[in-house]
């Protein structure tokens, strides 16, 4: 739009005055023209808006109501803004003097209101087209709805619901035009004229950003497609541009990591990332519990109000993450084109393209996902209360026959006092056996300050610790799920080196680390610090021979006698989960028969025990004899 702010307007045909200048009486006829041409055009077109919402919208039942959604879009919203703002408008009318004025500001009182209305409908008008396009492959309905449409705007003609369909969309572009024709008529020394030319940039700015909302929407429908292709159809898309793409956002990704090149920071974005993926994550979780509920109570009330609206919910989840995982892609071709941009000063025009597809996704991401990250958390309240609720009922029908089951019991009828001190005495008997059991078992061993290291650790170990010396070992105290790309999994007892403690980022809670084959990020809080306790003489040497015809395994030397005897009853002192089938898992308190006190090669620190009936092996060290005799009256069998 040519601003005109500060230059004569333009020449009239008009006869100029002896002087060469157009009498001002011909200026204001010209300018109350161009305001009569805005009022009356707008009474028109809000005309038109209400028979397509209520004559011909009511009058297409053979259309699904998805249909009419899609074709109507949020007309009914537009009526409702457009209706007050013509109502103002012709309000003006009567203040002929300031009218011009109050235009100006009246388009800037609704600008907001009208941008907000218009980017909607014309964000989903293409995809109105598409629906017309179907309607005209079937005669017969294009027909029906080519009748209901001449009766009630003839002018529509042959090209019938797209004629009606464009309108809004004609309307929010004329709107610059028309202002633009009265400040042309007005006089730049009018008192008016300022307001008139904000007015008009205002509503240009306002088709300008609805021109971009709408690229931005077609960007991520474009990406928020979820394409289910076999192995075979995907390998076929893998070109040479595929390959140097993924190459290059690879590359990026792993010098950003490693610390070589800057990460761009967008602290707003992240916030909203975390708070998206929290919900995710709380969907993904209730999902899985509501499943495992409906396996174990089929209730008709569940399934239709809680697990139906959550796995919609999850659909819903779907488009954002697609969209977010893409922005990732397109954030490292960004942060690729601006390195070329500071180093050689230009770049290409598909390089150009990338830079915008980020900033258009990025832009459209920021200004929605709040938005939608609300109604995520309110559709996903209603539907935990909605589950409470139901909670509740099931617990009441429960209660209800724990009721009827109680009144069979021995003590159903004593009374509360007499039953509040049987309840005191039984506690007070069960809670001094607690205490004799919590003297007993401080005197066993203390608890190992280390997970027992894995079978056939020993030579990682000893790896690690020639390459980074004993003060940077540390054990994993718990399994480890890596989720990232850079993240690693790893098993309770694995021995790791510690690099870096800290990730690009300066994040202390993620350290870096290495396992002697891999090396990648863990949670800092998984670890502890691993002594290296030095090796017993005896213990690891082997002796044996091998010729040139035959090797013969070697055996171990004699390992020392251990602490517990051979074929013995022993009580788990800690709670041990099998991690392969030559392992057995026990619990703490379980009794145990030592088979040996020792693994096939004399290892002392893994012995060989019966779980009833089942036979394994445990850490040594989380074995204990019972205390004797017990406290309680019980005793193990001898």
């Amino acid at each position: 739009m040519t601003d005109s702010g500060g230059e004569e307007p333009p020449s009239r045909p008009e006869t100029p005055d002896r002087e060469g200048r157009v009498p001002e009486d011909k200026w204001l006829l010209h300018q109350r023209l161009a305001v009569r041409e805005l009022i009356d055009t707008e009474v028109s077109y809000l005309h038109l808006l209400q028979l397509c919402a209520k004559d011909i919208r009511s009058r297409l039942p053979q259309l699904p109501q998805g249909d009419l959604d899609v074709l109507f879009s949020n007309i009914d919203d537009i009526i409702e803004v457009n209706s007050r703002f013509l109502h103002d408008l012709q309000e003006t009318a009567s203040k002929e003097e300031e009218q011009v004025f109050l235009i100006g500001n009246l388009f800037l009182k609704f600008q907001e209101e009208l941008e907000r209305v218009y980017k909607v409908y014309c964000a989903t008008y293409d995809q109105a087209l598409l629906l017309v396009e179907t309607y005209r492959k079937e005669p017969e309905l294009q027909r029906e709805i080519q009748s209901v449409i001449e009766a009630a705007v003839p002018q529509a003609g042959p090209s019938g619901l797209s004629f009606l369909l464009v309108i809004p969309l004609q309307r929010i572009t004329k709107y610059p035009l028309l202002l633009q024709k009265i400040l042309e008529n007005t006089l730049p020394a009018d008192s008016a004229y300022p307001t008139i030319q904000r007015a008009a940039s205002a509503l240009q700015d306002v088709t300008t950003n609805i021109n971009e909302y709408k690229r931005r929407k077609e960007l991520a429908s474009k990406y928020n497609k979820v394409e289910q292709l076999t192995l075979r159809e995907r390998l076929a898309r893998i070109n040479t541009h595929t390959l140097s793409k993924k190459t290059t956002r690879l590359s990026q990704l792993l010098k950003q990591e490693a610390g070589l090149v800057p990460r761009t920071e967008d602290k707003e974005f992240d916030d909203l990332e975390e708070r998206f993926h929290l919900v995710s994550l709380c969907v993904t979780e209730l999902k899985s519990n509501v499943a495992a509920y409906l396996d174990n109570l089929e209730k008709q009330r569940l399934e239709g109000l809680v697990w139906k609206p959550l796995c919609n919910l999850a659909r819903a989840l779907v488009g954002p993450q697609n969209l977010i995982k893409k922005r990732l892609d397109k954030l490292l071709d960004f942060e690729r084109v601006e390195e070329k941009l500071l180093e050689v000063g230009s770049v290409t025009y598909e390089e150009e393209a990338a830079r915008h597809t980020y900033q258009a996704l990025n832009s459209l991401l920021v200004a929605e996902l709040p938005q939608f990250n609300q109604l995520a958390v309110q559709w996903l309240g209603q539907i935990l209360r909605t589950f409470m609720a139901l909670q509740r009922d099931l617990a009441q029908q429960v209660l209800q026959r724990a009721e009827g089951s109680l009144a069979q019991l021995p003590h159903s009828q004593v009374s509360e006092p007499a039953f509040k001190k049987l309840v005191e005495e039984t506690l007070g008997q069960n809670g001094n056996q607690l205490q004799s059991f919590q003297e007993n078992f401080g005197k066993v061993l203390p608890p190992p300050t280390i997970q027992p290291l894995l079978p056939g650790a020993e030579r990682q170990v000893e790896a690690l610790l020639s390459r980074h010396g004993p003060g940077k070992l540390y054990q994993v105290t718990s399994n480890i799920s890596g989720m990232g790309t850079m993240d690693l999994t790893l098993l309770r007892g694995q021995i790791v080196a510690l690099l870096q403690d800290k990730d690009t980022k300066g994040n202390s809670s993620r350290w870096l680390v290495d396992t002697g084959g891999h090396r990648g990020y863990v949670p800092a809080g998984r670890l502890e610090r691993y002594h290296v306790a030095p090796r017993e003489e005896g213990l690891g040497g082997y002796k044996g021979s091998c010729d040139d015809t035959q090797c013969l395994m070697p055996e171990p030397t004699p390992a020392p006698a251990s602490t517990l005897p051979t074929i013995t009853q022993v009580v788990a002192v800690y709670p041990f989960v099998a991690r392969s089938s030559h392992e057995v898992g026990v619990q703490a308190g379980q009794a145990v028969t030592i088979l040996e006190a020792h693994d096939k090669k004399g290892n002392p620190e893994w012995s060989l025990v019966d779980v009833n009936g089942q036979r394994g092996y445990v850490p040594s060290s989380f074995l204990a004899r019972p205390p004797s005799p017990a406290p309680w009256g019980w005793n193990l069998p001898s």
